[in-house]
């Protein structure tokens, strides 16, 4: 009897690659063996998307930005793209600012190809010219609209932060966290990757109930309540598991390939 999902969506941190990164050769073979097509569904903004697909076959359709970005690995291309408005940055910017003194922020724009931070910000890698820059100035951060704003404080734990955040912007935006410390990823309001992939499912015809999805993290927990069956990794936050229909390995025992391989015989 042949399976009654037609489209694989994942995470990809914590999910789909093991923690060094790397995507196994068994994930590999069990992703191009697939009989349904496979969605890469991910907090990752579009630039940070080559360190998976090199290691593929082909790339992949890929939602990012927490379903923010509807992109198109082949041509390149950004499908669609919600964005946080210069008015919205401005509003919720000010609000963080004052509710938490000590914040950092960074924003994702241009579609997720640049990401500009404050010099709070605590960068862990090489500016890469202008697709990676300190900001000159606060003003800067809202001179243009973003996919994504990101929060960090030093004196909160994640929790407690997180909550914070989202108590102080309500229904203003959308809130989410992806990180064991205290970083909150700032979406517009509806944006989740629950959203993202149903835009994608319904441009392909796919139904919700037809959709087999994994994940870890809390950024992931709507896409897993969304999906006709939602499976959360071994190693998965606690609050993931909750809402998952299944629980399987973890990403470095290379769960979601096992539970493919299983689900479609392959």
């Amino acid at each position: 009897m042949s399976s009654p999902f037609q489209l694989v969506a994942s995470d990809i941190d914590g999910t789909l690659i093991r923690s060094d990164g790397t995507l196994s050769k068994r994930t590999i073979e069990v992703l191009d063996a697939l009989p349904v097509p496979f969605v890469v569904v991910t907090g990752r903004p579009v630039r940070w998307l080559r360190q998976l697909f090199d290691q593929m076959a082909a790339p992949v359709p890929a939602i990012c930005a927490n379903g923010a970005v509807i992109y198109d690995a082949d041509t390149d291309e950004v499908l669609r793209a919600d964005t946080l408005s210069v008015d919205l940055l401005v509003d919720v910017s000010k609000r963080l600012r004052e509710a938490v003194p000590d914040i950092a922020l960074a924003v994702e724009v241009e579609d997720g190809r640049s990401f500009w931070y404050e010099e709070a910000w605590p960068v862990r890698w090489e500016g890469d010219g202008q697709s990676v820059r300190v900001l000159a100035s606060p003003e800067e951060l809202t001179s243009a609209p973003a996919v994504k704003l990101l929060a960090r404080s030093a004196n909160h734990e994640v929790d407690d932060f997180y909550e914070l955040v989202s108590r102080t912007l309500g229904d203003l935006a959308e809130t989410t966290h992806s990180s064991s410390s205290a970083l909150v990823e700032i979406s517009a309001a509806g944006v989740t990757k629950a959203a993202g992939l149903a835009w994608h499912c319904e441009r392909h015809g796919v139904d919700k109930s037809q959709v087999t999805a994994f994940g870890d993290m809390p950024n992931d927990i709507p896409m897993l309540a969304w999906a006709g069956r939602g499976v959360a990794m071994g190693n998965a936050h606690p609050a993931v598991k909750e809402v998952a229909d299944e629980v399987g390995h973890t990403n470095d025992e290379d769960g979601v390939a096992l539970y493919l391989k299983d689900l479609f015989r392959i």
